[in-house]
């Protein structure tokens, strides 16, 4: 049970692997709709192992509900996405059941919840969805200041992590968002490099030229 503001790897051991996965966003699983909000589930909260080892029986009932997936999603029924949507509650439970007592009392080390944390509020300013959004936290100090710690210390905890600067991580995150603004709207030049945070084009344009190696337009073109 993954959520895109936590990283995660997987790495394949066995050539021959099967199975089935579902993709949902906040939208999708929208508390006026499902009655559950994705953000409390303590499935999908930081420091939550992600990953249950089931039995047969389990597989079983995992199995035949991505089934009754994959045929409603190829169906033509009016309601098919309030019925989709159900599924995939009863997936979220099935998970929150497996979650072992030991999951629910642990506690990590400072430095991974620190890390936590930070990608959590990185995360939380994207996506752009308007001209006039703008995010927030905008440097490493503002991050630091965010979480009540010396931007020193939140610098030594993210590169000993994550293998990069608190700097590093932030703009990299920009630029993704660039890419995908550039990419999918109409906005000009301007109002992008505006929505990210930059003063002014030519800031975002440097900015955007030396981490991708072309300038906005460019890309998009």
């Amino acid at each position: 049970f993954a959520t895109p503001k936590i990283p995660y790897n997987w790495i394949n051991l066995d050539e021959k692997q099967s199975g089935s996965f579902c993709v949902f966003t906040d939208e999708f699983m929208d508390s006026n709709k499902s009655g559950i909000k994705i953000q409390d589930v303590p499935l999908f909260k930081s420091g939550s192992i992600p990953v249950f080892e089931i039995n047969n029986e389990q597989a079983k009932e995992a199995e035949a509900l991505f089934l009754k997936m994959k045929k409603e999603i190829d169906g033509d029924y009016e309601y098919k996405y309030d019925l989709l949507r159900n599924y995939v509650i009863e997936l979220i439970h099935m998970g929150q059941k497996l979650r072992p007592l030991e999951t629910l009392t642990q506690t990590h080390n400072a430095a991974n919840r620190v890390t936590t944390l930070f990608i959590e509020l990185l995360e939380r300013q994207f996506p752009i969805e308007s001209i006039h959004q703008k995010p927030d936290l905008r440097t490493a100090k503002d991050f630091a200041d965010r979480l009540a710690i010396h931007v020193n210390h939140l610098n030594k905890v993210l590169k000993e992590n994550l293998g990069h600067t608190t700097t590093e991580i932030i703009g990299a995150r920009i630029l993704q968002e660039a890419k995908i603004l550039l990419k999918q709207t109409d906005w000009n030049i301007s109002e992008i490099g505006y929505t990210l945070g930059f003063e002014d084009t030519a800031h975002f344009s440097n900015f955007f030229k030396k981490h991708s190696g072309m300038s906005p337009i460019s890309f998009r073109e």
